[in-house]
């Protein structure tokens, strides 16, 4: 399990009962909770540096295979083809016409022998036709087979960058993992006592306001009201409900409930919409934190938001200002 660093009114209350660091050197109870409270940041902002990755490969998977089913389609056409030419050179050959029908007929590429034997006057407009057609689809073949390998390559990349942050938030947890298991079980335990009473005034002060909340409508209406109703769900990685949820997947989910659909990664989120200044902010809008964007919360009025902050934490109204190390940078309106 995971804590969260504590406000300053809290880490100095936490100070007065056996925070401060001890005699022999060892970092403070303070200290640990400020690097795990780090570390935990650092998880999410690689977690969403994975949700968009992940969100780049859905499509390009998706896009590479409409383009090696259009490969496919081309490929008939090309065989298809390549017989009439065979069909066309066997009926040349009945008719008494030029030796070459047969060279036409059983070369790999008609086109080739064509133009090696300057052939093309010696046929017919129909053979002719036929060959044009041809060498336009063998051509058109080409050019698809080439995109298909450029779009492979794009997945390939998409991929390992999905790989590569999915395994930097592990790393980051394992690390305050490691923090957490050097303490004592009492030093744990304060701890955990301590980041507990800290959620649950969280929670209690988000219930509050949630249920002071009134008179908003339409689409963000909707959306807002969703995302209210997660108040208390955990935090996981990648996940977009019904009872656990990252930032993008609770605001993903929240506005499919009012019929736009938006990507599961925040950054994704980010380019979408109608861009608004964090000045003009009205409830509904999307806000988004970090450089790159590695964070998304909803505005409800009032200086707040509801998100889903992070890992070991819970969804919750919080103050829509810079969080932490991560600054406000933008806003989008759906």
């Amino acid at each position: 399990m995971y804590w969260r660093i504590l406000p300053s009114a809290v880490v100095a209350l936490a100070l007065t009962v056996g925070l401060a660091a001890p005699a022999h050197g060892a970092p403070s109870l303070a200290e640990v909770q400020a690097k795990v409270r780090f570390l935990e940041e650092e998880a999410t902002s690689a977690a969403e540096g994975a949700q968009e990755a992940k969100v780049k490969l859905i499509a390009l998977t998706r896009t590479l295979n409409g383009i090696k089913a259009k490969a496919a389609v081309q490929g008939e056409t090309l065989s298809a083809l390549q017989k009439s030419l065979g069909t066309i050179a066997i009926e040349q050959y009945k008719a008494g016409g030029l030796g070459q029908s047969l060279e036409l007929l059983f070369s790999s590429d008609p086109t080739l022998y064509l133009s090696s034997a300057g052939s093309l006057d010696a046929i017919s407009r129909r053979k002719s036709a036929q060959l044009r057609k041809y060498e336009a689809a063998q051509q058109r073949l080409n050019a698809t087979t080439l995109t298909v390998n450029d779009k492979l390559a794009l997945v390939v990349a998409a991929e390992k960058k999905f790989k590569a942050q999915s395994a930097k938030a592990r790393e980051k947890l394992a690390e305050a993992e490691v923090l957490l298991s050097k303490l004592t079980k009492a030093e744990r335990e304060r701890l955990a006592k301590l980041a507990a009473q800290e959620e649950d005034a969280d929670q209690a002060n988000s219930q509050a306001a949630a249920r002071a909340l009134s008179g908003i409508s339409g689409r963000a209406g909707i959306a807002i009201k969703y995302a209210l109703k997660q108040i208390g769900d955990r935090y996981v990685f990648g996940s977009a409900g019904l009872v656990t949820w990252d930032c993008s997947g609770l605001t993903m989910r929240a506005y499919q409930a009012a019929g736009v659909s938006l990507p599961h990664s925040s950054a994704a989120q980010s380019r979408l919409g109608k861009q608004v200044s964090t000045k003009s902010l009205k409830p509904g809008d999307l806000l988004f934190y970090g450089r790159p964007v590695s964070h998304v919360g909803m505005y409800i009025g009032g200086g707040k938001m509801v998100h889903a902050p992070r890992s070991g934490s819970r969804v919750k109204i919080t103050t829509s200002g810079s969080l932490g190390r991560k600054p406000l940078v933008g806003a989008r309106r759906f």
